[in-house]
């Protein structure tokens, strides 16, 4: 048994939690089911580690996400949009204690993603107020120059393990494409059915928000277009535009905004396919991709 999970163990006794059963791991987090004192399940997150880096992201706060995933949850229950509760969040205050998030357990029926439901939870996602804070995935700048930054970055990573991988799109080019971007939407940027709770088809609560931006929904649906050619992610895109469309104008396929965020999911998946999750027919056929649509800008 590891010193971090002994000390979420002795955690879970302080909070009244038994039963505590792994349901998820990520690069950065496990997922724990367990029982409350009244006896409803609740899900535990679990940071691996204080800091963390992977292919796409060379220092990943993971305290900083979950205060953002904190914050973000009861921002948006507040508004009535369907998450996961938010509540308590244990910050360690020694280097090998764990920090946790105690959050409700939202069970999934099993009966598959229903994207017009999706594309209609979206469009009130994306007209709700933004919540007060910088998002991590931000790095502290304008969600314009995050994206063109962290585009260049993933591009060069890229090229240290594609042969004759090309020259990356030019940044002023990329910038002028985000140049009309506003910042007036919480966008999750991580939409897939791993991360959408579900009862017969229908979205009951949205997980995880470590990717989340301020950004317009064209941001969104450029991942959300990516995202689709995976049939594991469950996104028939057409079907979440027409449920989408009964509350909010559609970005429309021309919006440059839509093609940069294309390019950004792109090389964010081809990273996972390349050395994340290695996959020899996956990773240089994403790779290709990636640079297909760099071509096309």
């Amino acid at each position: 048994m590891s010193e971090r999970f002994a000390r979420l163990e002795s955690l879970a006794g302080r909070w009244g939690l038994s039963g505590l059963e792994l349901v998820g791991k990520g690069l950065e987090f496990s997922v724990y089911r367990a029982r409350g004192r009244d006896g409803r399940p609740v899900a535990v997150r679990l940071a691996h580690r204080r800091f963390d880096s992977n292919a796409n992201d060379a220092q990943v706060d993971t305290r900083a996400l979950l205060r953002q995933e904190y914050e973000i949850a009861r921002h948006l229950a507040a508004h009535g949009l369907p998450v996961a509760e938010a509540r308590e969040l244990f910050l360690a205050d020694e280097p090998a204690s764990p920090d946790v998030l105690l959050s409700a357990y939202v069970p999934d029926d099993g009966t598959g993603l229903d994207s017009y439901a999706l594309g209609r939870l979206l469009a009130r996602l994306h007209r709700v107020p933004p919540p007060p804070l910088t998002p991590v995935a931000s790095e502290g700048v304008s969600t314009a120059r995050a994206i063109t930054e962290r585009i260049g970055r993933r591009w060069a990573r890229i090229g240290r393990l594609v042969d004759d991988w090309p020259e990356p799109p030019d940044a002023s080019l990329i910038a002028g494409r985000l140049a009309g971007l506003t910042e007036d939407s919480l966008v999750h940027l991580d939409v897939r059915s791993d991360n959408v709770r579900c009862r017969q088809g229908r979205p009951v609560a949205l997980l995880d928000w470590s990717n989340a931006l301020l950004g317009a929904p064209s941001l969104e649906f450029g991942r959300l277009v990516e995202y689709a050619r995976y049939p594991e992610n469950e996104l028939d895109v057409e079907a979440i535009r027409s449920g989408y469309a009964r509350t909010a104008p559609v970005p429309p396929d021309s919006d440059p905004c839509l093609s940069v965020c294309r390019l950004d999911a792109a090389l964010m998946l081809a990273l996972v396919f390349l050395c994340e999750a290695p996959d020899p027919s996956r990773g240089p056929a994403a790779a290709d991709h990636a640079r297909e649509l760099a071509l096309r800008m």
